[in-house]
């Protein structure tokens, strides 16, 4: 059996430093999904949860207890982990169970807790989701990781800090009016640049913050769609892939093969090309890793992120798809096993008119990608909207 699969809901909790526990994050996300559902009974036939693991405040059984307490308490519910990939692991694996009749409604969940612990706490939990036995071994940390990867760019392709400042500005220029973001503020190129370094090339603003959030989906196989909206959005194309975890496993520091992969799977079959994208969602843990996910994705030739960025090709008005208009992972923030599922949350806004005034005008098509540490998973999904 293969049978279309939509979206009918979508909410998440605000983004950025929250002293609440996971699972009051979870509720607050959940509550937004199910009054943007009023006639779902608030049941699921399974669930799906992303989760690095917030910090070790559940480490074990963490999927039964964000259901608790929920009407869908009872559902089998699933932990995905697969580092900062886990949500957009967690959303692909319901849609394979949704496509194939396995169950009729899932919930996909991400969730994330971090700020409440110690700095070093904080960097352990971050450390664990790239290589262990060598890179963290090593003392190097995933600013460090991308900066790598930054410099290895710039040094193949010409890419210039003014390039990546340009990422951070357009972003946060979107966060600022996103009521779930972190970061609700613009900044300016000059004051990008003038940022303390965190790891060269890259400054404080090149880089996303550690973040708590919750964001939560409903999806549901087509001949249930009626039962809960006459505006779905199809889940037209999924995608997956994992690369080595250590770069220097990698035969290029400046593509991300993974995301070329996974972008590859989640097209095949829909008639649909990166070039029919309205807007996409990528994975910019860094400022760099948006031009390596539109150059590995195929929106732009390698080399050509930095001079796009700088353009204005990915802003509103572009000749490309609008690239993170909720304010991506640097504005947002980034709440680890949650921004998978954020950026979905983002989908559904921008095609329910509920987007604000980042709205995107007409958008039909849309793209999410969520990478796990440097690019060792990544899963892609295609969204079509159902309705004129």
């Amino acid at each position: 059996m293969s049978r279309k699969v939509a979206l009918v809901s979508a909410g998440m909790s605000r983004f950025g430093s929250r002293p609440e526990t996971p699972k009051a994050l979870f509720d607050e996300a959940w509550r937004e999904m199910a009054g943007r559902a009023p006639t779902w009974s608030g049941k699921a036939d399974e669930a799906w949860i992303g989760t690095v693991g917030f910090g070790g405040h559940q480490p074990g059984n963490s999927a039964a207890l964000f259901l608790q307490g929920t009407p869908s308490q009872g559902a089998p519910a699933h932990r995905v982990e697969n580092a900062c990939a886990s949500s957009g692991f967690a959303l692909r694996n319901a849609f394979l169970a949704l496509r194939s009749g396995a169950v009729d409604t899932a919930v996909v969940a991400g969730v994330e807790s971090m700020t409440p612990f110690t700095k070093g706490h904080r960097g352990y939990w971050l450390g664990v989701s790239g290589d262990t036995e060598v890179e963290r071994a090593s003392g190097l940390t995933f600013p460090g990781v991308y900066a790598m990867m930054a410099r290895a760019h710039m040094e193949k392709f010409g890419t210039t800090r003014d390039q990546l400042a340009a990422v951070a500005v357009k972003n946060h220029a979107f966060g600022a009016h996103n009521p779930h973001a972190q970061f609700q503020k613009a900044t300016t190129l000059e004051k990008a640049l003038a940022a303390p370094m965190v790891a060269d090339p890259l400054g404080l603003f090149d880089c996303c913050s550690t973040t708590d959030g919750a964001a939560t989906l409903l999806l549901v196989g087509e001949e249930r769609v009626p039962e809960f909206t006459d505006k779905p959005i199809w889940l037209t194309g999924s995608g997956a892939a994992t690369d080595t975890l250590a770069l220097h496993d990698r035969k290029d520091f400046t593509t991300v093969a993974a995301a070329t992969q996974a972008g590859a799977q989640a097209f095949k079959g829909t008639g649909k090309s990166v070039a029919d994208l309205d807007f996409a969602e990528v994975h910019d843990c860094f400022t760099i890793a948006e031009l390596l996910a539109i150059e590995s994705l195929g929106l732009v030739k390698p080399g050509q992120g930095g001079p796009a960025a700088a353009a204005g090709r990915t802003n509103v008005g572009g000749d490309l798809a609008t690239i993170n208009p909720s304010g991506g992972l640097k504005a947002k923030g980034h709440p680890l096993g949650a921004s998978g599922a954020g950026q979905a949350v983002e989908v559904f806004e921008q095609f329910h008119g509920l987007a604000g005034g980042r709205a995107l005008a007409d958008a039909k098509l849309a793209l999410t990608h969520n990478v796990g540490g440097s690019g060792a998973t990544c899963a892609v999904h295609l969204w079509q909207k159902g309705w004129a």
